[in-house]
């Protein structure tokens, strides 16, 4: 285990910074009676389209903050005894705070006060599309296996899609997902098989982009995903408390404290989580698969005054577990265990100037573990891997707004120092070339990995339309030292006779490759393993993103989102293994073609009833040769003598169809159901069926289509019941039961994969949970 260093908590408790806000904004509210004396009410805080939906209480002299909200347009209503209930509407756009004072009136009858109130279906000022995954979601999402409930949430929406062990692939692209935690980008996997995760109940709203990307964001651009972790400022003391469990001798739990007091507000998080279903299991029978999560936060916020505010946090988060065996394997006795250990310290400052100027400083240290050890009875290979990084990560940024503009700039810089360690011994010498080492002293090597950009970034609104333009360079030094000018342009128009957006977006992009073991294959120690090698240093991504599409709003019930888009990408990043171990590092092929369309039918409200609808088609073809990664043996004549031609996108699923409605039994009880189907992804399989067979047993094998180069469909059908088992003013219970794979279908999600070559998605299988907050 790798113990938080000197460094991370010298920076945390010795600098002076705060919240690092990417593109969210934040509320200040004022409540007075006619006097004009602050009052303690009921603030309801919600917007349709980003699935929002907070009920908040002023202090005793009638303010309140309201931090982390994501762009658009909100609704406010206001309730106060003795006093008419107030509606009215405000719009969140940059990262400079929206300040509104209201006065409530005294009325001796029932009346409300509209003070220009609108509709928050669709956000008439956006430029691009935006998926957003909001509290309310967030709270009745169906209970997740351990180590993916984020993910489980983001894979909920149109254009991304699961490989196997939760890996996810926004509209084709492989590795090149980040997160935004609070405005920190994490650019590495964070799958279960690689990082830990921030547990989903932790969050307090998602935002999810596939296109029409901001300047500010770069490195890793297949799709960008904003997580904004709860830390409204409630008085006195808040939490909440989670615990559930299920098939696969699941148990799972989650508590969260806050406390606020005068200027100062405390937030602390934990969670934990058992299963024996970690990963996807290569067989049916889900051989060595436990796993153990866990995850530990503290954040401090002080507003010192109305123009500076203060953050200070760390996390450490750890997840062990067994890789899942092939019938081979385990009849053999092997064990492989992997483990994953992260500690993150981030503080910030923010400081306003003037109602129209703010500056934002915001810095990041952390340190990552991850590591592989196996048994003497592995086979084919005992495989060990211990790698670890240690990151510094510093971000500068000022918001503007003048007139109709909103105009941002930023620098940041990210130095990430590798250090890799890798060692096999081959147990079964007749499944690799003849020569090949059986073992090899250990692979050590250290070296680090600089990063530096800067972003120009503008939104003017002209009327009915907006539009958004940026510039980001970016340099990147590892093992090739690159630069590149990125432009990103996006335009919306909002049409409200039929009440409508339509938009369109361009992006250039360059994304860094991925530095899971790249410093390996690049060494000389592949000289070693196997004489016939051959390395190319992986270059980065570059390539142009087009998107188009519509947002419509009909009868303030139904949300319409689609889009149509195409990637062209140069040096397109992928990932392949080394020899017959988990050791997975990152290749490049000349170009790849990614074109596709997505539509998804949000039902806000028929009388008790809500849900979505959301269909994707894509897809996705790679061309040759082969222009960066390590290739052994065989391949390497096959990469040297394959110039041309192209083959199927490893997620090229063409059809993906997602379906989930809830509806309201009485105020108390709802049920939900819904569906998942894919049409099936390819693969590549090297043996013969026979061959299959001794590996996976004929049940995964039958559930292939050899001729055709592709898994069979996936069908896996949901229901969840859920009921409000205690309410009152201060403490709500919820208790809720959901069904995973109620048709116990063997869906097989990818063949030839990372680890044992399979996933197999979870059979049949139940959960339980109770949400109590206070």
């Amino acid at each position: 285990m790798k113990k938080i260093s000197l460094f991370v908590l010298l920076f945390c408790f010795a600098s002076a910074p705060l919240l690092a806000q990417v593109n969210t904004g934040e509320l200040r509210l004022t409540l007075t009676d006619p006097s004009g004396h602050g009052v303690e009410s009921s603030v309801v805080l919600s917007n349709e389209a980003n699935q929002y939906f907070r009920r908040l209480v002023t202090n005793k002299d009638g303010n309140i903050t309201i931090k982390t909200l994501p762009y658009g347009v909100y609704s406010l209503k206001v309730e106060k005894e003795s006093f008419a209930s107030v509606a009215t509407s405000f719009e969140i756009r940059s990262a400079i705070p929206v300040e509104q004072t209201l006065q409530l009136v005294i009325s001796p009858v029932s009346t409300v006060i509209h003070v220009s109130a609108s509709s928050s279906l669709i956000d008439p000022n956006g430029p691009s599309s935006i998926m957003r995954i909001g509290s309310a979601q967030i709270e009745d999402k169906v209970d997740s296996l351990p180590g993916r409930s984020v993910q489980d949430l983001v894979n909920s929406q149109p254009g991304w899609l699961y490989e196997g062990n939760a890996v996810l692939h926004p509209r084709g692209s492989e590795y090149q997902t980040q997160l935004i935690v609070d405005g920190v980008p994490l650019t590495d996997n964070r799958s279960p098989g690689f990082g830990p995760e921030i547990e989903a109940d932790d969050l307090d709203s998602i935002s999810v982009y596939t296109a029409g990307f901001p300047a500010e964001y770069g490195r890793k651009l297949g799709g960008v995903v904003e997580l904004n972790t709860t830390h409204q400022p409630l008085s006195g003391l808040h939490g909440q408390l989670v615990l559930g469990g299920g098939s696969y001798d699941t148990l799972q739990s989650f508590g969260q404290l806050q406390d606020t007091w005068g200027k100062n507000s405390l937030f602390a998080s934990a969670s934990g989580s058992v299963t024996s279903h970690y990963l996807n299991p290569v067989v049916l029978e889900n051989f060595t698969n436990k796993g153990t999560t866990a995850d530990f936060a503290v954040r401090y916020e002080r507003d010192f005054s109305p123009r500076d505010s203060f953050n200070l946090s760390v996390r450490h988060e750890l997840s062990r577990f067994q890789v899942p065996n092939e019938l081979l394997q385990e009849q053999a006795g092997q064990i492989q265990n992997g483990d994953n250990f992260e500690t993150i310290g981030t503080a910030g400052y923010q400081h306003t100037f003037s109602p129209n100027l703010l500056t934002s400083l915001v810095g990041m240290v952390r340190d990552n573990a991850n590591d592989l050890y196996s048994n003497p009875l592995s086979t084919p290979i005992i495989a060990f891997q211990k790698n670890d990084f240690r990151e510094g990560y510093f971000k500068d940024t000022v918001s503007f707004h003048h007139g109709h503009q909103e105009f941002k700039a930023g620098v940041e810089s990210d130095a990430t120092f590798l250090h890799e360690d890798f060692s096999y011994t081959i147990t079964d010498p007749t499944q690799f070339d003849d020569g090949t080492p059986t073992t090899l002293p250990p692979f050590i090597q250290s070296r680090p990995d600089l990063e530096q950009s800067a972003f120009v970034e503008d939104l003017i609104r002209l009327g009915q339309w907006t539009l958004s333009g940026g510039l980001r360079w970016d340099h990147y030094q590892l093992l090739l030292n690159q630069n590149a000018v990125s432009p990103r342009l996006s335009i919306g128009r909002y049409l409200p006779s039929i009440n409508t957006v339509v938009h369109a977006s361009y992006d250039r992009i360059f994304q860094t490759p991925s530095n899971e073991n790249i410093l390996i294959s690049s060494s000389g120690y592949i000289q070693s393993v196997d004489p016939q090698v051959l390395k190319l240093p992986v270059k980065p991504s570059e390539g142009n993103y087009f998107e188009a599409g519509a947002s419509k709003s009909v009868a303030e019930r139904l949300r319409l989102d689609v889009n149509v888009y195409r990637r062209d990408v140069r040096n397109y990043a992928d990932d392949d293994q080394l020899l017959n171990t988990g050791v997975s590092y990152p290749i490049a092929f000349d170009k790849a073609v990614i074109y596709g369309a997505e539509g998804k039918l949000d039902l806000v409200h028929l009388g008790k009833l809500t849900g979505y609808v959301s269909y994707s088609y894509m897809v996705g073809n790679v061309w040759f040769p082969v222009t960066g990664g390590l290739f052994l043996g065989d391949d390497v004549n096959s990469a040297l003598t394959q110039l041309s031609g192209h083959f199927p996108d490893s997620q090229d699923q063409r059809n993906t169809l997602r379906i989930r409605f809830k509806y309201q039994l009485m105020p108390r009880i709802w049920l939900a159901a819904g569906l998942l189907s894919g049409s099936g992804l390819p693969f590549e399989f090297e043996g013969s069926p026979d061959d299959a067979l001794a590996q996976y047993g004929p049940d995964v094998v039958n559930r292939l289509n050899f001729d055709r180069g592709r898994v069979d469909p996936s069908l896996s059908v949901q229901a969840s019941l859920g009921a409000t088992v205690y309410k009152s003013e201060k403490i709500n219970s919820r208790f809720q039961i959901d069904g995973d794979n109620l048709n116990n279908r063997l869906n097989v999600i990818d063949f030839g994969g990372l680890f044992s070559g399979n996933a197999i998605g979870p059979a049949r299988s139940f959960s339980l949970r109770l949400n109590t907050t206070f």
